[in-house]
């Protein structure tokens, strides 16, 4: 699972991709919500703050 800005949205696709051979279902933070889990307040490659979530 990863959290991401716009701009890497593309590698934590391919990094998905890479460890589970699969494609990833991919949503908007602002869309979404869980009752125990809460989005880290930066991306995964950067320190900007994360748009999309890669499951």
């Amino acid at each position: 699972m990863y959290v991401c800005c716009e701009e890497h949205l593309e590698l934590a696709i391919d990094h998905f991709v890479d460890e589970y051979e699969d494609a990833p279902d991919v949503y908007r933070l602002d869309e979404i919500t869980f009752k125990a889990w809460e989005a880290p307040p930066t991306c995964d490659f950067c320190s900007e703050a994360p748009v999309f979530l890669v499951i």
